[in-house]
């Protein structure tokens, strides 16, 4: 469970979106769903993440939030030395969905198709 005080704070404000952004890009990659959205590589390559707020409306007690990010991936081979596999970052994109307890700041994330 993430926890998203400070979008929470912004919400209904002209920063939300922003402010989303920015909580989400300090989140560690291992808290979103990232190696799962992959489409090309096999791995997720580094730390590095960009987000997107694609739209956002409250729910049920909930801010639904789809947002989209940006973030690198490689294609690993078997780490032999003639392994001919080249490690360059690929660009991966892949589009999430939040919803955020409105009375709590946490929040559950899911992959969208």
């Amino acid at each position: 469970m993430l926890e998203l005080p400070n979008a929470l704070n912004a919400w209904g404000t002209p920063d939300f979106n922003e402010t989303l952004k920015r909580e989400l890009e300090q989140l560690d990659i291992d808290q979103l769903p990232l190696q799962q959205g992959l489409s090309t590589c096999s791995h997720v390559a580094g730390e590095d993440f960009k987000v997107m707020v694609i739209r956002a409306a409250e729910a049920g007690g909930f801010i639904q939030a789809r947002v989209g990010i940006f973030y690198a991936g490689i294609i690993a081979g078997c780490s032999c030395a003639d392994d001919p596999t080249p490690v360059e970052e690929q660009s991966e994109y892949c589009e999430v969905q939040l919803a955020i307890d409105r009375l709590t700041g946490e929040a559950t994330v899911a992959l969208l198709a």
